[in-house]
């Protein structure tokens, strides 16, 4: 059942595609800006880093006052995860955290994006805080900041505390929208004088599509689609809600974004009509998400090809949602759609993806690397964007060990140079992407895969806890200390 599953759902069960509809011309670029440095090599300020989640990594899910999650729920049913395992120890790195900072040290890199688990600090979602909620993450906090690594942290990582689910029907709910805001209040205030960057929401365009519509992640809800855009609107509200939070109760000069896997259109062929019509495409297929966060309103087209399934809302509302971000995180692995231009409106086709299309050892990750350029270039085009994080990238990997012990994924550092050098290019073109954190510091617990899909930078050996570097990492420490992509 997993195994044809492709991230072309995203969009086509989103409804985000505005097919047949008139669709208004894009923004004119003013973000990009020439190249000021060698172009053999990334900006010398540019933030290497790397990333992972609470639930895919933490494990201790009964400890000091944490909730169950709804993935807690999810992953305990029979069924739901393809090798029938859970997140309850993961890599166990609420206990290993100080040996993982090690690891990212060792890398070289200067930057960790991690999730909070929202059932550590409000167990019910709301109420009253867990005293015991944010005590992990300050002492994360601590020891990235005693190593050198600057902290970034999500959230939201999928992780909704069960209670809200089972009271008011979780992202159904505005009042979820709400209870969000007043958990990123509370974060902010205890963590805001050491961490300066805090991502909202990770990935909207998967949680709310395969949780809510198609039911393979959790909740594992299969609902029409008119409560699916519903959902998808109050995700939105919630990320609008905890960007005025933390301005109010962080320190001043607290960055705030949000990270989404974007819709990645990418021209066919480079022409100057094709690339137009991948601007519109990409604009349309993110209509129900990044284009009302960055613009405050839903297209036409969005909402004439959602007609009676459009969410509802009013005029606060989007005034919320638009309240400005400073920087947005791309997740990018692959494209969604190739595009050419079309003489019929909306102005564009998406071609089919050819059954011989490559792809990683997912089926779904297909083999890219041009996404990587066209995805942060668009954006920024397209809602004005002046930094960029590419916040997500990286592949699975069959990572057997070979007779020395030792993990030689090829295939890996190969996936990595190819897309690492596109985003060179992007940069060199004048695209503002300031940092790159690569998925993932080490195996985990990969969602409805359970273990068998391996995305890490690190081997893990899930009986013993042992985490060796791959190959990739031997890579990847090189292009941070080289501040460029070797041979």
């Amino acid at each position: 059942m997993f195994g044809k599953l492709s991230r072309r759902h995203f969009a086509k069960l989103a409804g985000l595609s505005a097919l047949g509809l008139a669709a208004p011309a894009v923004a004119q670029n003013s973000a990009a800006k020439p190249a000021t440095y060698a172009p053999a090599s990334f900006p010398k300020d540019f933030l290497w880093g790397t990333a992972t989640s609470s639930y895919q990594i933490e494990g201790a899910v009964n400890e000091d006052g944490r909730g169950p999650s709804i993935w807690d729920t999810f992953a305990h049913a029979e069924g739901n995860i393809e090798d029938r395992s859970n997140g309850d120890v993961a890599c166990d790195h609420y206990h290993r955290y100080k040996d993982d900072i090690g690891l990212i040290r060792d890398l070289g890199a200067k930057a960790y994006r991690f999730s909070i688990a929202w059932p550590r600090v409000f167990p019910e979602g709301t109420g009253t805080p867990n005293p015991k909620g944010l005590d992990f993450y300050d002492r994360l906090v601590d020891e990235l900041l005693r190593t050198g690594i600057e902290p970034y942290a999500t959230l939201y990582h999928w992780d909704l505390p069960q209670t809200l689910q089972d009271r008011v029907g979780g992202w159904l709910s505005s009042e979820t929208s709400r209870a969000f805001g007043d958990y990123a209040a509370h974060v902010a205030s205890r963590l805001s004088d050491r961490v300066r960057s805090f991502f909202t929401v990770n990935e909207c365009g998967r949680f709310v599509s395969f949780g809510y519509g198609i039911g393979i992640d959790a909740p594992g809800l299969k609902l029409p689609q008119d409560r699916i855009n519903q959902a998808r609107h109050h995700v939105a509200l919630a990320h609008g809600l905890a960007v005025q939070a933390i301005r109010a109760h962080g320190r001043p000069g607290t960055r705030i974004g949000v990270a989404e896997n974007i819709a990645a259109c990418v021209p066919a062929i480079d022409t100057p009509a094709n690339v137009e019509a991948t601007a519109i495409a990409t604009r349309e297929m993110n209509a129900g998400f990044l284009n009302v966060i960055f613009t405050g309103q839903y297209t036409d087209a969005f909402l004439a090809y959602a007609g009676a399934n459009a969410p509802k809302f009013t005029a606060e509302e989007l005034k919320i949602i638009s309240t400005p971000n400073d920087f947005l995180g791309l997740n990018i692995y692959s494209p969604h759609a190739y595009v050419v231009a079309s003489g019929r409106p909306p102005g564009f086709a998406l071609l089919p993806f050819p059954s011989s299309f490559p792809h990683m050892s997912s089926d779904w990750l297909r083999i890219a690397p041009e996404t990587m350029y066209w995805a942060p270039r668009l954006a920024a085009e397209i809602w004005n964007v002046d930094t960029i994080y590419i916040s997500e990238n990286g592949t699975s990997s069959i990572d057997k060990r070979a007779g020395d012990g030792q993990v030689h994924d090829l295939d890996r550092v190969s996936f990595l140079r190819n897309y690492l050098t596109q985003l060179q290019r992007a940069i060199a073109d004048g695209v503002p992407v300031k940092g790159y954190f690569l998925w993932s510091l080490m195996d985990n617990f990969e969602w409805i895969y359970g273990y068998e899909k391996r995305f890490g930078l690190y081997h893990v050996d899930f009986e013993t806890q042992a985490r060796t570097p791959k190959l990739s990492a031997s890579f990847y420490r090189d292009v941070i200390a080289r501040n460029a992509i070797g041979a």
